[in-house]
């Protein structure tokens, strides 16, 4: 959208113009200017170094390193005009900055304003007020690392990538510095959030929770289940050596052979229930055989077993169901576990034979 100058009561487009044709300078000018005055990008940030590069064995320097009303770190790089890899350049140096202490925060602070031609004995004290802290709290300072770039354009591909790093749960922003001459030589700057869009940004992070609680649930689920497994194996491993030598996984199913090529003993977990079954691959005329004497196998199993012919998979399968899964209380898994290593060695006594003989 353009930018209009009100002028003797009309409306005249101001006239874009570029950094480079006003001879402003990337550090000297434009990273100055925004320096001097942070709140254009974003009113809880305040500026700890300019030019920092507090680490060992590199000499890349993070233009602007500031941190906001929430003590986190944020990472402010500009560019005069193109933004090519700038992002790349941007994650670098927050991985960089990710295990900065207050400790380091303060010296660093300190070492700014000292560059600068002030004390840096006040630059704890400074920090602590805008943080509004009454003393340090190790813990709460640099839990996350923002990202914001800043420069006049934006290409396709890295505002492509930037959406991405986005949805994975990066907090990274992009602001446009779009500078305008006036009819009467003077400049102008507007500087906009693009991204995300400030309208959609409440929207944006409750989207983002959600999706970061999501993510949460998955990786405690594998996690979960991973343990499951380990405790069942463990102790199916004392009752039979059908399973010998398979590791826990985070998948919710494990196989054995049966015997016979197509023919798997499987352990499926779910979450609230969970069964053992034979699964027979591609091979009726086995399933037709077995069913047929579908009285004598539960009567020598035990209990009713579910037979299936599923739709999905070119195959079927013979199955005992168990109460209980790896969301059951931990309290519980015991019994659940007990109840499918007992399934399956009675299962698998029950069947083998029978494939056997066919």
């Amino acid at each position: 959208m353009p930018v209009f100058e009100l002028l003797d009561g009309k409306l005249a487009v101001a006239s874009p113009t570029q950094f480079v044709s006003e001879g402003l300078k990337e550090r000297q000018d434009i990273q100055r200017m925004l320096r001097d005055q942070i709140d254009v990008l974003g009113e809880d940030l305040f500026v700890l170094a300019e030019e920092y590069g507090g680490w060992l064995d590199s000499n890349r320097r993070i233009d602007l390193l500031c941190i906001d009303s929430d003590a986190n770190l944020v990472v402010v790089e500009l560019k005069r005009d193109e933004a090519a890899h700038m992002e790349l350049q941007a994650l670098r140096y927050a991985a960089m900055v990710a295990r900065m202490t207050f400790a380091e925060a303060v010296e660093a602070h300190a070492d700014f304003l000292r560059r600068r031609g002030a004390d840096g004995q006040g630059a704890e004290s400074a920090v602590l007020s805008f943080l509004q802290w009454g003393e340090p709290q190790e813990e709460d300072f640099g839990r996350q690392v923002r990202i914001v770039l800043a420069c006049a354009n934006f290409g396709k591909e890295l505002t492509t990538a930037v959406l991405w790093l986005r949805d994975q749960g990066i907090d990274i922003s992009c602001v446009r510095l779009s500078p305008y001459r006036l009819s009467d030589g003077r400049v102008l700057l507007d500087i906009q959030q693009i991204i995300p869009l400030p309208e959609a940004t409440e929207f944006q992070t409750q989207i983002g929770l959600k999706r970061q609680a999501e993510q949460k649930y998955q990786a405690e689920r594998h996690e979960i289940r991973y343990e499951f497994w380990q405790q069942l194996l463990t102790l199916a491993a004392t009752r039979t050596k059908l399973h010998a030598g398979r590791s826990p996984s985070k998948d919710n199913w494990i196989s054995a052979s049966a015997g016979r090529p197509g023919l798997q003993f499987v352990y499926t977990i779910r979450q609230n229930d969970s069964q053992v079954h034979l699964w027979i691959e591609d091979n009726e005329s086995l399933y037709q055989a077995l069913l047929a004497d579908r009285d004598v196998i539960e009567d020598a199993f035990g209990s009713p077993l579910v037979w299936k012919q599923t739709d999905q998979q070119k195959g079927t399968y013979i199955a005992a169901r168990v109460e209980g899964g790896y969301r059951s209380p931990r309290e519980e898994w015991s019994t659940v576990q007990h109840a499918l290593v007992e399934a399956m060695v009675r299962l698998e006594a029950t069947l083998r034979p029978r494939i056997a003989a066919r």
